[in-house]
């Protein structure tokens, strides 16, 4: 007898629909083939529903038994198969009427004593369900509530095959996971850390709050012990609060690659991601055999924090430069290409020089003017170009580490960068770009429009300091952000000279 189940094999973040077929027949000798591009562990799952069926209490059929994958052409990995494949078994069998599991979509580990194991993915599984009208979403019970936070598609979750197959039958009621997203989305935006833990900076602290106020990548140079790591790690706690949207395209990434925490459903803080400085440029971008999101995809509506920037390999920074233009990472391989989000706010953080001392008052620096050169000439000028806003950490005095005053909460400077950041959203909503740092050149022609006493400080700036084109259309970013945080419209002469204070590099002065 044929049955047919509805499943999903992920490709990048989408789900695809795949049709699990199975074909008993008597004649031959007991055989189990499974076919339609399986990987290895699609392969063993013949054994892991054998020992399932027959530890609940199933005969497993001694039989032939033909499993096709359709369509045939697609890669099918994991073991998320093994649970279609044991209910298309039942079915075939007739322990399952075929009526009870048209339109549903089914997906789940099976262990060998029939409990059901959690799969990656099930988010895009449940949007794929919902477009595609399916009746219902069956999953792993670690899975339902991840699943549940997609309107519109019934989700249900089960801890074992009995319970699963007496669902089927008609003989156990299960109701709908149902989540509450408003609440979710309070319990889970909470952050931990505080810029009320940063004792001085206070200078870096403003160029901070005007980098995430218009996504402006950012740039800290200063010796070891500074505080540069901390600082970032607080970037995202003053970050705009993410939209329930934001939210499920950054939980979607995170539960491809299975690294959501158990029982998490949704992922509403800012994603901050820190990887060292040894990884490759697959794991930087995404990629593999199976193609799976990297790094940069993993901190979409978040901070990627770089820390000792000229230590990482050359080519794992040049990849960064297509995502840090289109906001996006496209992996391109011989029979597809794969486009993951990678809409990100770049942080990095280097020494100065080779021993980290060079400029700091209290350490000699022992490095060479050429080691200086060769230290900084690491990380290339097409990067440092995509860079907005570069500024010295120096080493926190004693007097400040010693004094009660904390300056301001995440929670206060946050509220002032969401009203800069509507004001650059409804600038540009016909547009599609949500941030100062997106602008192109017609939008600096429109809105970084100077005065008279603006434009004669920028010209003094290039001239003096000898400014490059890209840092002057750098500081007209900048500026436009400084201006949103002032409420003005205009761009003034003081919002041009703090720009300017915020390019380190090009002034020369590390």
């Amino acid at each position: 007898m044929l049955s047919k189940i509805l499943s999903a094999a992920l490709i990048g973040i989408d789900a695809h629909i795949v049709e699990v077929e199975v074909d008993i027949t008597a004649k031959g000798l007991p055989h189990f083939a499974t076919v339609g591009l399986p990987d290895a562990a699609v392969k063993e799952s013949k054994e892991r529903v054998r020992a399932a069926l027959k530890n609940t209490g199933f005969n497993f059929p001694l039989k032939q038994i033909t499993v096709n994958l359709a369509p045939a052409d697609l890669k099918k990995e994991g073991s998320a198969f093994d649970l279609p494949i044991a209910i298309g078994i039942t079915v075939a069998e007739g322990i399952i009427g075929p009526d009870a599991v048209s339109g549903y979509l089914i997906s789940g580990e099976l262990s060998l004593d029939g409990r059901i194991k959690p799969v990656k993915g099930a988010l895009s599984m449940a949007i794929k369900a919902r477009g595609d009208r399916m009746r219902g979403l069956v999953l792993p019970e670690e899975n339902a509530n991840e699943a549940s936070v997609v309107d519109g598609i019934p989700v249900y979750g089960f801890n074992n095959l009995p319970e699963l197959i007496e669902f089927f039958r008609g003989e156990n009621e299960k109701e709908a996971t149902r989540t509450d997203i408003s609440t979710v989305m309070k319990e889970n935006s909470i952050y931990q850390d505080d810029f009320l833990d940063v004792k001085g900076q206070e200078h870096v602290k403003r160029a901070l709050e005007v980098a995430a106020a218009g996504n402006h990548n950012f740039l800290m140079i200063g010796p070891p012990g500074s505080g540069k790591t901390m600082l970032a790690k607080r970037i995202p706690t003053i970050l705009p609060d993410m939209t329930f949207e934001e939210a499920l395209q950054t939980t979607r990434i995170h539960s491809v690659v299975g690294i959501l925490k158990p029982g998490q459903s949704l992922l509403a803080t800012r994603p901050f991601r820190s990887p060292h400085h040894t990884l490759s440029d697959v794991a930087m971008v995404g990629g593999g055999q199976f193609p799976k999101p990297g790094e940069v995809s993993l901190a979409h509506n978040g901070v990627l924090f770089l820390d000792e920037l000229p230590e990482f390999k050359r080519n794992v920074l040049e990849v960064l430069r297509q995502p840090l233009e289109d906001s996006t990472v496209t992996i391109s391989r011989a029979l597809s290409s794969i486009t993951y989000p990678a809409s990100i706010m770049l942080v990095c953080a280097m020494n100065p020089c080779l021993c980290g001392y060079n400029g700091d008052t209290r350490h000699q620096c022992t490095c060479s003017p050429s080691q200086i050169h060769r230290y900084r000439q690491r990380v290339s000028g097409p990067l440092l170009d995509r860079i907005d806003i570069h500024v010295e950490v120096p080493a926190v005095p004693y007097k400040d580490l010693s004094n009660e005053y904390c300056g301001e909460s995440s929670k206060t400077i946050r509220a002032r960068i969401q009203t800069a950041r509507k004001n650059q959203i409804d600038r540009f909503n016909k547009d599609h770009i949500y941030s100062n740092a997106k602008m192109r050149s017609k939008h600096i022609r429109k809105y970084c429009a100077l005065n008279p006493d603006a434009q004669s400080i920028i010209e003094s700036a290039m001239h003096k300091l000898g400014l490059s084109a890209r840092a002057y259309t750098r500081i007209l970013k900048v500026s436009r952000t400084i201006a949103d945080l002032a409420e003005s419209e205009h761009i003034q002469a003081e919002h041009i000279s703090e720009a300017i204070q915020y390019r380190t590099l090009d002034r020369g002065a590390v």
